[in-house]
């Protein structure tokens, strides 16, 4: 079977056509920038154009960097608020003319690493971060997801900390990556404090560079890059569309 998985990110929207029974992509992938501000017909019109580019014609899987219930977004963190109340899915299904159906870009994410990736066969609590202009989070109990965390709200300091530990608070700090490393692993002992995972996967744009800050936390729980790296969103996203369950 096949779908379309679109990854919804601050600074790129990102899609791919994927074998949703092996995880693979069947083409490369399609990246063009966030529209400035990503208010939702900008943004629809670029997963359009990404849908029309490849001549897609079927179901579409879409994370969004937002819990969503139902197709509808709750809250905009690093998009416009006029997301917040609109039903994602309805709104992408038109602008594509393919159904849409659209998830947290975490939740799928997390959902291609447990079939595929870093997770398969994993049992007991897992938790996907996806660091990059925020901090998304997944959490997985032997195989079944807790929907729609958002872990990367969590205050430290009097901050959320996904101004502290994302990629793009690296950037913007122009961190080294021990003093980067530093910053993750208050964070990650912080997350291990409240729900003592067995296993961190840890997924986004800076998961390309895991050799450099992971050796460098000090954690009790095994914690390791997503395989699917920075693709873990589109292909979580199109096995998403299928309403696929994880199987440990």
């Amino acid at each position: 079977m096949q779908a379309l998985g679109i990854d919804i990110g601050g600074s790129g929207i990102k899609g791919a056509p994927v074998n949703t029974k092996t995880g693979k992509l069947l083409e490369e992938r399609v990246r063009i920038p966030t529209p400035k501000g990503a208010k939702p017909k900008a943004v629809a019109e670029v997963v359009a154009e990404i849908a029309h580019s490849l001549k897609w014609k079927g179901p579409i899987g879409v994370g969004f960097p937002a819990p969503i219930k139902n197709g509808v977004a709750l809250m905009a963190a690093n998009v416009s608020e006029k997301w917040v109340g609109l039903n994602a899915d309805e709104l992408l299904t038109s602008a594509t003319g393919c159904p849409c159906k659209v998830g947290n870009d975490a939740d799928v994410a997390g959902m291609a690493e447990m079939q595929f990736g870093a997770g398969k066969g994993q049992h007991g609590t897992v938790i996907m971060l996806t660091l990059g202009t925020g901090i998304g989070s997944a959490i997985y109990y032997n195989g079944h997801l807790v929907p729609n965390t958002e872990f990367g709200h969590l205050q430290m300091n009097g901050m959320d900390a996904e101004h502290r530990a994302s990629d793009a608070a690296r950037q913007l700090k122009e961190m080294s990556w021990k003093k980067y490393a530093k910053r993750l692993n208050e964070y990650l002992n912080e997350m291990e404090k409240l729900f003592w995972p067995d296993l961190f996967i840890i997924g986004g744009g800076i998961s390309k560079y895991h050799e450099k800050y992971l050796p460098l936390l000090t954690l009790q729980a095994k914690i390791v890059p997503a395989q699917f790296k920075n693709e873990a969103g589109i292909v979580g996203a199109a096995l998403y569309s299928q309403g696929m369950d994880v199987k440990v």
